[in-house]
């Protein structure tokens, strides 16, 4: 079930469209997102979680691409990534259902597995 919610995650972030940023880094870090995507898709979570870091680096307005950043951050095991990256994407966009869904499922499975 958790691998069914990643890729759920993954593919409606993108629909989500970056606050404001220079239209060149908004390109840019939409390419970045994209690219992550896809590479996600094949198993590659390293380069996605680099894409996705990128991504943020380059439009730290970018709310879809700090949340597919915590999904990486949480597929690799480092929570308190997963959990900061999480935040910001709803500090960013506090009304986005879907970032607050893969949140929520996030904190829900690590209250059960840290019992």
């Amino acid at each position: 079930m958790r691998n069914v919610t990643v890729g759920m995650g993954l593919v409606l972030a993108l629909a989500t469209t970056p606050a404001v940023a220079a239209v060149d880094d908004r390109s840019d870090a939409r390419q970045q997102v994209e690219f992550g995507i896809q590479v996600a898709q094949r198993g590659l979570w390293r380069e996605a979680e680099y894409r996705w870091q990128r991504a943020v680096e380059l439009d730290p307005s970018y709310a879809a691409a700090w949340n597919n950043l915590a999904i990486a951050h949480e597929h690799s095991g480092d929570f308190a990534g997963a959990r900061e990256a999480y935040e910001r994407a709803l500090e960013i966009d506090p009304s986005n259902t879907l970032i607050q869904q893969n949140f929520d499922l996030f904190r829900e499975i690590n209250e059960r597995t840290s019992r």
